[in-house]
């Protein structure tokens, strides 16, 4: 694909009246290109990531394996305590004893992450909205009851939370009408593709076995002869490991549906005599096996970045009269958005269509954003940060479920183990809000490629989107007019 022109997008008046002017060729012929570029044969990306990925897996396994083996049944089994006799404190405990609490903490986001699924088509706005307003107050709450056990640094960090959460409803309380709509559509079209729910569910399962395995090394690591200090740092480090491998799932699942998504607008329908052949099975083996590579690099600095670019608009639109902070605020919003032209989560739609690298992808991806306006339509969009908080809410009942527990278990477990079960929730969880947040970003992409693909798919939607984008693309060429005045004022 060549490479697109950049033009500003306040030099258009509305997305729909100049559907694609700046585009390359190759973008204008979109149904044909595509199609060609999912059927031909594709070259493996970014295999050094790959590599990285499945010999952490290998590893890391080795390790959990010995970590759970040395406490089962038996104390010290493989006489790892006097590496650390002398050196910090010992105490004594067996795996099975904490494997049983991980255990009901996964079949708990297993269980979230099922009904999610199976209430996608009916409940699923009263869903996302119910857990958009309960997790601050839920956050509060455990706060509170980490005050009253006396982990005062755990009672700080969920207040600090509470806090952040509803600074941010707060900041973007007027763009939710219009991100909810977007995940509607959103849900309908997945719930047009049950085939993509079967896969998520599938995927869930894999991430369950995983989770097992891990589940088993960490246990043993909570009984483990040695402080909380060093039972932390190991449990840090397992637990950045299962968040990235969490995230190459989901973003598997991501590329899988973005795949089945774009194919279905571009040729007009699942049932068109156009669309690829067993479509499903191939955006799987692509994303499982020559695309892999870039969904594990990509799956290291997505989500990180993407947080702190929502938190960061949501705090910039809100500021002003202080202009030092607003200078700070700018230049961390700056930074972060040129980390979002390499690393953002639109990457996957063209890695599902196109088999490119990430960061080629991303660049491309936001390159068309930018060149045809969309962007401004994108950065209004808070769907993502929705679909997250909803993820937050699932860790939140599984940590507490595996909390309460540990609490009637040994009390002085319970954060240590009500942290990690979040965290699994949050990815088992996420494994199923994914496939929405798949169709969502492959709807922008195409509605940027094409506005024409979206009006044929649903005209309602095409006539908000398109209303929606004129309105932002106005709104930052007044902001744009005032900062262009403020300055020759101050001149």
């Amino acid at each position: 694909m060549s490479s697109l022109q950049s033009t500003s997008p306040f030099d258009s008046p509305s997305i729909a009246a100049r559907p694609q002017q700046v585009v390359s060729n190759s973008i204008r012929n979109n149904n044909g290109t595509y199609a060609l570029s999912f059927e031909q044969s594709r070259r493996w990306r970014d295999v050094f990531w790959l590599a990285v990925f499945i010999l952490h897996l290998v590893g890391l396994g080795l390790v959990l394996v010995v970590l759970g083996l040395n406490r089962f049944e038996k104390n010290d089994r493989l006489k790892i305590d006097k590496y650390t006799i002398g050196i910090l404190e010992n105490h004594h405990g067996l795996t099975e004893y904490y494997w049983p609490v991980y255990a009901v903490a996964g079949g708990v986001g297993a269980l979230l992450g099922w009904t999610w699924l199976l209430l996608l088509g009916s409940r699923a706005t009263q869903m996302m909205k119910f857990s958009l307003h309960i997790v601050t107050t839920y956050l509060a709450v455990i706060s509170v009851f980490c005050f009253w056990a006396k982990q005062f640094f755990w009672g700080v960090a969920f207040a600090i939370g509470a806090g952040l959460q509803f600074l941010y409803i707060i900041s973007v309380i007027e763009r939710l009408p219009f991100s909810m709509m977007v995940l509607q559509k959103g849900v309908k079209m997945v719930w047009s593709l049950p085939e993509v729910m079967r896969v998520a569910c599938a995927f869930i399962v894999v991430m369950l076995l995983w989770i097992a395995l891990w589940t088993f090394g960490a246990s043993g690591v909570v009984a483990l002869s040695m402080g909380d200090g060093g039972r932390w740092w190991l449990l840090v480090v397992l637990s950045i490991s299962l968040f990235w491998t969490g995230a190459v799932l989901c973003n598997t699942v991501h590329v899988i549906v973005s795949g089945m998504v774009s194919l279905v607008l571009i040729h007009g329908g699942r049932e068109a005599g156009s669309m690829p052949s067993n479509s499903l099975m191939k955006s799987l083996q692509y994303a499982v096996t020559t695309s892999f590579g870039s969904i594990c690099y990509g799956s290291l600095f997505t989500a990180a970045i993407r947080t702190l670019r929502w938190e960061i608009r949501g705090f910039r639109s809100k500021i002003c009269g202080n202009e030092c902070l607003l200078c700070c605020i700018d230049f961390l919003f700056h930074l972060i958005e040129t980390l979002v032209r390499f690393f953002n989560k639109y990457a996957y739609v063209q890695i599902a269509v196109s088999g490119k690298s990430f960061n080629h992808s991303a660049r491309d991806a936001w390159e068309l954003f930018q060149s045809t306006g969309v962007e401004a339509l994108v950065a209004y969009d808070c769907s993502g940060a929705v679909l997250l908080i909803g993820c937050l809410f699932g860790g939140l009942i599984t940590g507490t479920c595996a909390g309460v527990w540990t609490w009637f278990r040994s009390s002085d477990r319970v954060i240590m183990m009500g942290s990690t079960s979040m965290l699994m929730g949050m990815i088992l969880v996420g494994l199923a809000m994914v496939v929405v947040e798949g169709a969502v970003t492959s709807v922008y992409i195409c509605y940027a490629v094409d506005p024409l693909l979206i009006q044929r798919w649903d005209n309602d939607f095409f006539n908000e989107m398109s209303e929606k984008l004129h309105q932002r693309l106005q709104h930052r060429s007044a902001r744009a007019g005032e900062v262009l005045s403020h300055g020759r004022f101050d001149g």
